[in-house]
Protein backbone atom coordinates (compact mmCIF):
# COMPACT_ATOMS: atom_id res chain seq x y z
CA UNK A 1 0.00 0.00 0.00
CA UNK A 2 3.03 2.39 0.78
CA UNK A 3 4.60 1.76 -2.87
CA UNK A 4 1.38 2.44 -4.11
CA UNK A 5 0.84 5.97 -2.62
CA UNK A 6 4.22 6.54 -3.95
CA UNK A 7 4.19 5.72 -6.89
CA UNK A 8 0.67 7.48 -7.46
CA UNK A 9 2.11 10.34 -5.77
CA UNK A 10 5.49 10.39 -8.85
CA UNK A 11 3.23 10.16 -11.41
CA UNK A 12 1.13 12.70 -10.05
CA UNK A 13 4.02 14.78 -10.31
CA UNK A 14 5.03 14.01 -13.35
CA UNK A 15 1.78 14.88 -15.18
CA UNK A 16 1.86 18.42 -13.40
CA UNK A 17 5.57 18.44 -14.55
CA UNK A 18 4.51 17.51 -18.26
CA UNK A 19 1.45 20.24 -18.22
CA UNK A 20 3.68 22.72 -17.41
CA UNK A 21 6.56 21.85 -19.87
CA UNK A 22 4.49 23.53 -22.59
CA UNK A 23 3.89 27.23 -20.98
CA UNK A 24 7.42 27.48 -19.46
CA UNK A 25 9.03 25.96 -22.84
CA UNK A 26 7.37 28.76 -24.49
CA UNK A 27 8.10 31.58 -22.59
CA UNK A 28 10.33 34.12 -24.12
CA UNK A 29 14.02 35.22 -21.98
CA UNK A 30 13.72 38.65 -20.95
CA UNK A 31 16.09 41.13 -23.08
CA UNK A 32 18.41 41.62 -20.49
CA UNK A 33 18.86 37.71 -19.65
CA UNK A 34 22.14 36.28 -18.68
CA UNK A 35 24.89 36.25 -21.88
CA UNK A 36 26.86 32.81 -21.12
CA UNK A 37 30.62 33.50 -22.57
CA UNK A 38 32.94 30.80 -23.20
CA UNK A 39 36.63 30.94 -24.15
CA UNK A 40 36.69 29.19 -27.30
CA UNK A 41 40.76 29.83 -27.54
CA UNK A 42 41.67 28.35 -23.78
CA UNK A 43 41.89 32.03 -22.80
CA UNK A 44 42.48 32.54 -18.95
CA UNK A 45 39.45 33.49 -16.18
CA UNK A 46 41.66 36.75 -16.19
CA UNK A 47 41.91 37.50 -19.60
CA UNK A 48 38.18 36.69 -20.06
CA UNK A 49 36.85 38.51 -17.55
CA UNK A 50 39.61 41.78 -19.39
CA UNK A 51 38.14 41.05 -22.46
CA UNK A 52 34.71 40.96 -20.96
CA UNK A 53 34.95 44.42 -19.56
CA UNK A 54 36.64 45.70 -22.58
CA UNK A 55 33.59 44.85 -24.77
CA UNK A 56 31.34 45.97 -22.57
CA UNK A 57 32.98 49.51 -22.79
CA UNK A 58 33.21 49.27 -26.64
CA UNK A 59 29.61 48.07 -26.70
CA UNK A 60 28.55 51.35 -24.98
CA UNK A 61 30.61 53.40 -27.20
CA UNK A 62 29.32 51.99 -30.05
CA UNK A 63 25.75 51.71 -29.62
CA UNK A 64 24.80 54.59 -27.19
CA UNK A 65 23.45 52.37 -24.83
CA UNK A 66 24.61 51.82 -21.10
CA UNK A 67 22.98 48.53 -19.35
CA UNK A 68 24.14 49.79 -15.95
CA UNK A 69 22.74 52.98 -16.57
CA UNK A 70 19.96 52.67 -18.90
CA UNK A 71 17.87 56.20 -19.41
CA UNK A 72 15.24 56.43 -17.43
CA UNK A 73 11.83 57.68 -19.33
CA UNK A 74 9.14 59.22 -17.77
CA UNK A 75 5.98 57.21 -17.48
CA UNK A 76 3.13 59.20 -19.76
CA UNK A 77 -0.13 59.99 -18.16
CA UNK A 78 -3.23 60.88 -19.75
CA UNK A 79 -3.61 64.54 -20.13
CA UNK A 80 -7.10 65.82 -18.19
CA UNK A 81 -9.66 66.53 -19.61
CA UNK A 82 -10.38 69.93 -18.21
CA UNK A 83 -9.64 73.24 -20.57
CA UNK A 84 -9.52 70.85 -23.67
CA UNK A 85 -13.34 72.14 -24.77
CA UNK A 86 -14.08 68.42 -25.19
CA UNK A 87 -17.39 68.97 -22.92
CA UNK A 88 -18.24 72.40 -24.46
CA UNK A 89 -18.39 71.32 -28.08
CA UNK A 90 -20.44 68.01 -26.80
CA UNK A 91 -22.71 70.24 -25.49
CA UNK A 92 -22.73 72.24 -28.40
CA UNK A 93 -22.94 69.69 -30.95
CA UNK A 94 -25.58 67.70 -28.34
CA UNK A 95 -27.84 70.66 -28.12
CA UNK A 96 -27.81 71.29 -31.59
CA UNK A 97 -29.00 67.67 -32.21
CA UNK A 98 -31.48 67.83 -29.61
CA UNK A 99 -32.54 71.08 -31.12
CA UNK A 100 -32.89 69.68 -34.92
CA UNK A 101 -34.56 66.72 -33.14
CA UNK A 102 -37.17 68.60 -30.98
CA UNK A 103 -35.75 67.34 -28.03
CA UNK A 104 -34.99 68.56 -24.67
CA UNK A 105 -32.10 70.83 -25.72
CA UNK A 106 -30.59 71.08 -22.15
CA UNK A 107 -31.05 67.12 -21.41
CA UNK A 108 -29.27 66.88 -24.98
CA UNK A 109 -26.74 69.26 -24.37
CA UNK A 110 -25.66 67.90 -20.66
CA UNK A 111 -25.28 64.43 -22.54
CA UNK A 112 -23.26 65.70 -25.29
CA UNK A 113 -20.85 67.48 -22.95
CA UNK A 114 -20.56 63.73 -21.14
CA UNK A 115 -19.56 62.33 -24.04
CA UNK A 116 -17.28 65.10 -25.32
CA UNK A 117 -15.44 64.24 -22.00
CA UNK A 118 -15.27 60.72 -22.19
CA UNK A 119 -14.48 60.61 -25.87
CA UNK A 120 -11.48 62.93 -25.05
CA UNK A 121 -10.39 60.97 -22.12
CA UNK A 122 -10.27 58.17 -24.57
CA UNK A 123 -7.90 60.01 -26.81
CA UNK A 124 -5.72 61.22 -23.92
CA UNK A 125 -5.23 58.02 -22.59
CA UNK A 126 -4.68 56.22 -25.99
CA UNK A 127 -2.02 58.96 -26.72
CA UNK A 128 -0.34 57.98 -23.40
CA UNK A 129 -0.15 54.42 -24.25
CA UNK A 130 1.39 55.02 -27.23
CA UNK A 131 4.14 56.96 -25.98
CA UNK A 132 4.82 54.74 -22.97
CA UNK A 133 5.03 51.96 -25.94
CA UNK A 134 7.38 53.99 -28.03
CA UNK A 135 9.92 54.49 -25.23
CA UNK A 136 9.98 50.76 -24.18
CA UNK A 137 10.89 50.50 -27.60
CA UNK A 138 13.26 52.35 -27.70
CA UNK A 139 14.54 51.07 -24.36
CA UNK A 140 14.81 47.58 -25.90
CA UNK A 141 16.18 48.95 -29.19
CA UNK A 142 19.14 50.51 -27.28
CA UNK A 143 19.57 46.56 -25.66
CA UNK A 144 19.52 44.59 -28.15
CA UNK A 145 22.17 47.11 -30.14
CA UNK A 146 24.54 46.99 -26.88
CA UNK A 147 24.40 43.07 -27.05
CA UNK A 148 25.03 42.88 -30.50
CA UNK A 149 28.33 44.84 -30.26
CA UNK A 150 29.15 43.12 -27.14
CA UNK A 151 28.55 39.82 -28.71
CA UNK A 152 30.23 40.71 -31.96
CA UNK A 153 33.67 42.07 -29.73
CA UNK A 154 33.88 39.62 -27.73
CA UNK A 155 33.78 36.83 -31.17
CA UNK A 156 36.03 38.43 -32.23
CA UNK A 157 38.25 38.04 -29.47
CA UNK A 158 37.77 34.28 -29.49
CA UNK A 159 34.49 33.52 -27.61
CA UNK A 160 31.30 31.80 -28.09
CA UNK A 161 28.56 33.65 -26.75
CA UNK A 162 24.73 32.64 -26.09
Amino acid sequence: MGSTMHTSSILGFLVLSTLALPATSLAQAPAGAQQYVYPSNEQTAQQQQADEVHCGAWAVQQSGYDPAHPQAYAQAHPAPVTGSGARVRGATAGAAVGAIGGNDVGNAAVKGAVVGGVARRSRNRQAATQQNAAAAAQQQSGLAAYQNARNACLDGRGYSVR
